[in-house]
């Protein structure tokens, strides 16, 4: 029976996705090893390493579907580490190629390649969903570029904002991550060939090992690296931290729009879909369950960050226990972050905006959101201290009486002679007080390559 919310039948397409899933299944990390093995044998053929007929055989031969997989189960909890068993059984199908299986390489080199080739498929996957929330985004920051709505600062109102910028700050962060990603595919994802400690010294002191893994690296589409780095585990907890710092982007929208859902401020709804976010004993309920997966997936993903910090520490040529962290927290790394993603594409895309409601929350403090713009409007006329004065008062008796700014700055007989009425009314407009807000969103707006890359495919 399943044990983990990545294996419930119940709970797993709420904490991974079914791509993820397949990416980083038992079956397809045992067809990645096989991968790396016969792509070692070609590379080497290719050097003059082993003979090519010998690499032929082994690429032809070597069969997932022949692998007796209850034997190979049982092998590797014996061994601890399944390389071992797949080689006998490969092998085993190749017939006197066999002998040329896994070429002066070691357990290590296979399972981190396996990995790599997992990372680079799973890294494409969470690109290419990457790039459709930010268009999501980028469609609501232009569709409100223009919708008014209160500014709020350690949860209080602020200053008038348009829920189209606090959407292309939510946006600007994913463009960035999306730069990291790109930039963290070219460095992170490497092959690993060294040898039982990391020099080649099996394949002699010519440059026929090095020549190898290069060949190896051209048949896997790998960085080939400078050096082995059996111990050097710098690729895998970039590529991991950068998911927990895009799950931290991705719950602080969380965070925004469950706020904004709450009955209290009532300016946004997930989107509808019958049942969801249902309550068993209060029928009124529509709870914002996709941004709740993406807010648990950000507190899992620090977790799994940490867990890869720790895994760095490795002693001298080959570790003694800190590899195995990285088998458990990887995987579940890339379905979490998956599954974040799928919540806010689905969330965003069909997010339910109560303009009205925005517009009418600005005006629940009674204009108080506009002090700043009324004071730095009269600063000239009063002077700067003698405006704060005057605009401090009519908030606090504002705050006191349970009237508006606007009352009270109406009120004030010197101040109306000096602005006139309907100064003091435009300058009590929310709508008037946005400074660059409107720029900056549309900035981000037009913003370039939010499309999938060819590169990543």
């Amino acid at each position: 029976m399943s044990s983990t919310v990545f294996d419930s039948f119940l709970f797993r397409d709420m904490f991974g996705t079914p791509a993820m899933r397949e990416i980083f299944s038992d079956a397809a990390y045992v067809r990645r090893i096989i991968d790396t093995e016969t792509a070692l044998a070609r590379a080497q053929a290719s050097v003059g390493i082993i003979p090519t007929e010998a690499a032929d055989r082994i690429t032809s031969g070597a069969d997932f579907d022949g692998l007796d997989l209850d034997r190979l189960r049982a092998e590797t909890e014996i061994v601890g580490y399944p390389v071992l068993p797949i080689i006998k059984q490969v092998a085993d199908q190749c017939g006197d190629a066999g002998g040329y299986l896994h070429w002066g390489a070691t357990t290590q080199d296979i399972m981190d390649t396996a990995v790599m080739l997992q990372c680079k498929q799973g890294v494409a996957l969470l690109g290419d969903q990457l790039d459709r929330v930010r268009r999501a985004l980028q469609r609501l920051a232009e569709e409100h570029v223009d919708t008014v709505t209160a500014g709020r600062t350690h949860l209080q109102h602020a200053l008038p904002v348009t829920f189209g910028y606090r959407c292309a700050v939510w946006l600007s962060a994913l463009d960035r991550h999306a730069e990291r990603l790109e930039q963290a595919r070219e460095r992170a994802l490497m092959v690993q060939f060294g040898g039982a400690a990391g020099t080649l010294a099996s394949l002699g002191e010519g440059p026929e090992g090095l020549r190898a893994r290069a060949a190896l690296a051209a048949e896997l589409g790998l960085r080939d690296p400078a050096i082995t780095w059996h111990v050097a585990r710098d690729g895998l907890v970039e590529l991991v931290s950068l998911f927990a710092a895009i799950g931290g982007s991705l719950g602080k929208i969380a965070w925004d729009v469950m706020m904004m859902c709450s009955s209290e401020f009532g300016e946004l709804a997930e989107p509808f879909v019958p049942g969801r976010g249902a309550s068993s004993t209060m029928p009124q309920k529509r709870n914002p369950i996709s941004s709740e997966l993406m807010f648990a997936a950000a507190k899992l993903l620090r977790d799994k960050s940490s867990s890869l910090l720790d895994a760095m520490m490795q002693d001298f040529e080959r570790a003694t226990g800190p590899w195995h962290l990285e088998w458990a927290a990887v995987p579940e790394a890339f379905l979490l972050l998956s599954s974040s993603l799928h919540q806010a594409e689905f969330m965003l895309s069909g997010l339910e905006v109560n303009v009205d409601r925005m517009r009418q929350n600005t005006h629940i403090t009674g204009g108080l959101i506009v002090a700043e713009a009324v004071m730095m409007d009269i600063a000239p006329v009063l002077g700067r201290q003698r405006a704060h004065d005057v605009v401090y008062e009519a908030c606090r008796t504002a705050i006191e009486t349970g009237t508006s700014l606007e009352t009270q700055l109406l009120d004030h007989a010197d101040l109306v002679s000096r602005l006139g009425a309907e100064r003091i009314g435009q300058l009590c407009d929310p709508a008037r007080y946005l400074g660059s807000a409107t720029t900056m969103t549309r900035m981000v707006i037009k913003a370039p390559d939010r499309g999938p890359s060819d590169s990543r495919r």
